[in-house]
């Protein structure tokens, strides 16, 4: 039976015997591979470069060409590819040199199939740590650089984050949903010194308050119906580094008491076991929602804002950031264009334009998922317009600036949209811009807002 680690792994077998490929092929795809094969150097180059592959068994000796000269190439048109040489006994020095010029390892015809598979299990186990090593790479790395801005707002949010990042502080990270609070929290992190340590996110919206408490502070076994086993909870695993409390305006009301104690004192039991314990953590916590609001309106506790609202951090949406735009598109479009391994490298003038003039309801999260879905979709070189498929009846427009060459009427107009958009109500977005509420619909009259 195959291994579930291997099932749908893209094969590439390259050799100039028919039986050989055959012989291959069966035992790879009984093992869950999916197998392409190729009997010279020109057919294995055509194949690389069209599709996508994890694995390759090369011969050393395709007829009169040699696998060594194939190697390079392999390389360059998919890096990330393993090659296992494939020999005979007499030419053993050669699959060395294979080694020393890049290939992952050898094989010696005759194999039997156990031979063959479990030299293929070997590179994708490799493969695959890889992968995750270069997941967790990227994470770090995003976190850490994806602060970088132009925009005068968020340089302002990037300065106190850098302020911050080297104390213990709780910080508290307001804004709209997808404008990169989870970003923030992590640069935080890793440019703290607990950089090393556990970053652990809680989730706070998609559980009870039975299950929030058993998923924050862990639960012992026979502590509710279900509970067959003690289990670690989240503070637990953050021990030492940073525990994230992801949209923490959403804690049940009567969690609430035990996470102020918790922040307060670092203390805590797990469910169902009385010992109370200590945790070495830092607090960070972010939501979308006015928890002053929600205050007033008894949803949430006074003094758990007082605990969590130490340092406060306000994310702007992406339409206060249009100058971040460009960089932020770029940068999504290359990312996903290693990870698909799709050829696109940069957008048309007409889809840029696009992406700027857009307002972006949706902020960073929403580019991203336009960004992903364009890469994968276009087959040259550059992501078009069509490509973006943006709402066709979605407002675009350019945010004006100070300065531009624009009439008053036009950044009037301007600034009340952006003003409404941020407000919860016309009565707030009137008292923001100073004007009565009446004013303000006829404003909004005058400019078809």
């Amino acid at each position: 039976m195959a291994e579930s680690s291997e099932k749908g792994v893209r094969t590439l077998l390259v050799d100039d015997e028919q039986n050989i490929l055959r012989t291959f092929r069966y035992c790879l795809e009984d093992a869950g591979h999916r197998v392409s094969t190729a009997s010279d150097a020109a057919q294995a180059e055509d194949l690389v470069q069209r599709d996508v592959f994890d694995l390759c068994f090369l011969d050393l000796r395709l007829g009169e060409t040699s696998g060594l000269d194939l190697l390079p190439k392999l390389h360059q048109y998919a890096p990330w590819m393993k090659v296992i040489i494939v020999t005979a006994h007499s030419s053993i020095d050669s699959a060395l040199d294979a080694i020393r010029a890049g290939a992952a390892d050898y094989l010696v015809k005759p194999c039997s199939p156990e031979q063959l598979r479990m030299a293929a299990s070997k590179q994708i186990r490799a493969r695959r740590l890889e992968e995750r090593v270069e997941a967790l790479e990227k994470d770090e790395w995003a976190a850490a650089n994806a602060m970088d801005s132009e925009s005068p707002s968020m340089k302002k949010v990037i300065e106190t984050l850098h302020q911050v990042a080297d104390t213990d502080a709780i910080v508290l990270i307001l804004g709209e949903s997808g404008t990169g609070k989870g970003i923030a929290a992590r640069s935080i992190h890793y440019r703290s010194p607990r950089a090393k340590e556990q970053f652990v996110t809680v989730n706070c919206p998609s559980l009870s308050a039975e299950l929030l408490e058993s998923e924050l502070f862990g639960h012992r076994k026979g502590a509710f119906t279900g509970a067959t086993e003690n289990k670690l909870g989240r503070v637990d695993q953050a021990e030492g580094g940073t525990l994230f409390l992801d949209e923490v305006g959403d804690v049940p009301l009567a969690l609430q008491p035990k996470l102020l104690r918790f922040i307060q004192d670092r203390e805590y039991e797990r469910v169902g076991d009385p010992v109370t314990r200590r945790a070495n953590v830092r607090i960070i916590a972010a939501t979308n929602r006015d928890l002053a609001k929600m205050v007033k309106e008894g949803l949430f506790r006074e003094d758990l804002l007082y605990r969590l609202n130490v340092i406060s951090v306000h994310m702007p949406p992406l339409r206060e950031r249009v100058e971040d735009l460009p960089t932020l598109a770029e940068n999504f479009l290359l990312r996903y264009a290693a990870n698909y391994r799709r050829p696109a490298r940069a957008f048309t003038k007409a889809a840029l334009e696009a992406i700027c003039a857009y307002s972006w309801p949706g902020n960073i999260r929403e580019l991203q998922n336009v960004i992903e879905r364009a890469v994968i979709l276009s087959s040259g070189n550059e992501v078009d317009l069509g490509a973006l498929a943006l709402p066709e009846t979605a407002e675009r427009h350019v945010r004006p600036r100070i300065g531009d060459a624009l009439s008053l009427e036009e950044l009037e107009r301007t600034h009340i949209r952006g003003v409404m958009a941020n407000s919860p109500s016309l009565e707030a977005a009137a008292r923001t811009l100073g004007i009565d509420v009446s004013t303000l619909y006829r404003k909004r009259k005058q400019y078809g807002l």
